[in-house]
């Protein structure tokens, strides 16, 4: 189930990511962002955030029916990879790689402090 954490306005720019740092340990990425005439800021999301965030279909079902994996604790990044123009796919170190991640998403996930975010923020674009 979807929480009604922030909602991107459709009118706002999409997110752009200028920089991209995976950590050597491979457990976290460092995004800059920048949203137009807003002021740029900078993140640190958590693989296991990442992991636990994904909207891909089977894990969104998973949720839905009350067994989604809920220990990503020692989970890392085994590949990043652009999606578009708009977005990067995922892959984690449990092989799961269908995690696409829009910028927007991943601004609002850095925007409500996904680290504890208690649920998976709506981004309407």
């Amino acid at each position: 189930m979807m929480t009604s954490a922030p909602t991107a306005d459709p009118v706002d720019p999409v997110p752009q990511i200028e920089e991209i740092r995976l950590g050597k340990d491979r457990r976290s990425l460092d995004i800059a962002f920048s949203c137009g005439p807003a002021p740029a800021f900078r993140a640190r999301l958590s693989a296991a955030t990442l992991r636990a965030a994904c909207r891909c279909a089977p894990c969104t079902a998973a949720r839905a029916q009350g067994w989604f994996e809920a220990d990503v604790s020692g989970i890392t990044l085994a590949d990043i990879a652009p999606f578009g123009a708009h977005g990067l796919n995922l892959t984690f170190s449990d092989g799961h790689a269908r995690g696409v991640f829009p910028f927007a998403y991943l601004a609002a996930l850095a925007a409500t402090g996904a680290a504890g975010a208690t649920g998976i923020p709506e981004v309407t674009l």
